[in-house]
């Protein structure tokens, strides 16, 4: 049987200090490193982490987490801002190509799975738990959780003009008022009801902001890498979700 060969898209800075690896032929798949070399080591395992989690899923058309596969570098952006960090001021040429309605239910499935793990481990968690200093450093579980879920309208946003109800939903969970991981779920809920709305007119449009050009595909990109990347990161932790 013929190899998967992934093509990989980065961003790092012009010295290659902070890399984001994008699997964009595995959507919402990322590995970060603090070079480009570390980023790119981290990425088969990264690979193979999303694919075992889609495969607990349900996504049956991928291929098998123990598969072996191939990668290979398609670009590399190294000028811009906010390199690294999954930078909302580029785009891939892939982002630019219109969606297909199988395309946008499985894309949407993967949202609600994303989200879905991490209400379930936040829900399993004494608040103590989510405000704990790690450490590390770095913010505590709870921010992590509210800054993913504030992302959600934003990408949307950016791409169709408006994404009513998520700037709401983000505050009432910031003040306390909404359950953190109620939340989450709901926040899948409205990414799919405002994906599902759009017409092929939207799916296709290149929409041009001052900061640069945003299309429906780029936004559903950046909150499935984003939830993986936050996924991740809180897997890394001692008590953090398993992948």
């Amino acid at each position: 049987m013929p190899v998967t060969t992934y093509g990989l898209y980065l961003e790092s800075g012009p010295k290659r200090k902070k890399t984001m690896v994008h699997a964009l032929d595995l959507l919402g798949c990322v590995a970060v490193g603090s070079t480009t070399d570390a980023a790119l080591a981290a990425t088969p395992e990264a690979i193979r982490a999303y694919l075992r989690f889609l495969a607990r899923h349900g996504e049956r058309d991928l291929p098998s987490p123990d598969a072996p596969f191939e990668t290979r570098i398609v670009e590399h952006i190294t000028e811009g801002a906010w390199l690294g960090n999954g930078s909302p001021y580029l785009i891939f040429d892939p982002d630019l190509e219109p969606l297909s309605d199988d395309e946008i239910e499985t894309y949407l499935l993967r949202c609600q799975w994303l989200c879905g793990a991490l209400a379930d481990w936040a829900e399993a968690q004494p608040e103590a738990a989510l405000t704990a200093v790690q450490g590390s450093g770095g913010r505590v579980a709870r921010a992590i959780l509210l800054h993913v879920l504030g992302a959600q309208g934003s990408y949307l946003a950016a791409a169709l003009g408006s994404a009513p109800g998520f700037s709401a939903l983000a505050s009432a969970a910031e003040r306390g008022e909404r359950p953190l991981a109620d939340a989450l779920r709901q926040s899948a809920a409205l990414v799919a009801a405002r994906v599902r709305a759009t017409t092929p007119a939207e799916r296709a449009a290149v929409r041009e902001l001052s900061a640069g050009p945003r299309t429906l595909r780029k936004a559903l990109r950046r909150i499935l890498e984003h939830s993986w990347e936050h996924l991740a990161e809180l897997a890394r932790r001692p008590d953090g979700p398993a992948l």
